[in-house]
């Protein structure tokens, strides 16, 4: 198994643990972009920008097809125990390994962990203490709606 996860500066991890809290949401690919650009205009002119970590996702079932309740676990499990390893968060949460590299591997990509190395171990670290999930209900948004059954 080959890790895609780009390293992280050890001054980036410190930044990631000085923030407490990540917001989950859901934005059509347009207003991520909007408040992406809205966020630099903001910036280049010297105003001061909202700098809460968050992980935006484009429609309702790509978060919910991410975040389930066995990966909520997981982070817990991560967040609570403090495992030292991949293996040793195998054996907390009572998975496989092969299973739980893939799915730490997928939010380490995210950014929602990330790992410490140490020599031949990967320490999976969440650097946050609440996870807040924020779903707008907006009719005028374009894919993000969710469909009733």
């Amino acid at each position: 198994m080959t890790d895609t996860t780009p390293p992280m500066h050890p001054m980036e991890r410190e930044q990631l643990r000085a923030k407490s809290t990540l917001v989950v949401t859901v934005k059509s690919s347009n207003e991520f972009h909007d408040s992406v650009s809205n966020g630099i205009e903001a910036l280049e002119q010297g105003d001061a920008v909202d700098s809460t970590p968050t992980l935006s996702f484009t429609s309702y079932d790509d978060l919910m097809k991410t975040l389930t309740p066995r990966v909520l676990d997981l982070i817990e499990a991560v967040r609570q125990e403090e495992p030292a390893s991949i293996n040793e968060t195998a054996r907390v949460v009572d998975r496989d390994v092969k299973n739980v590299h893939e799915e730490l591997s997928r939010l380490a990509q995210l950014g929602i962990i990330f790992f410490e190395e140490n020599g031949q171990n990967k320490r999976p670290v969440v650097w946050f203490d609440e996870l807040v999930i924020n779903l707008p209900f907006d009719p005028e948004a374009d894919d993000t709606a969710a469909t009733a059954p």
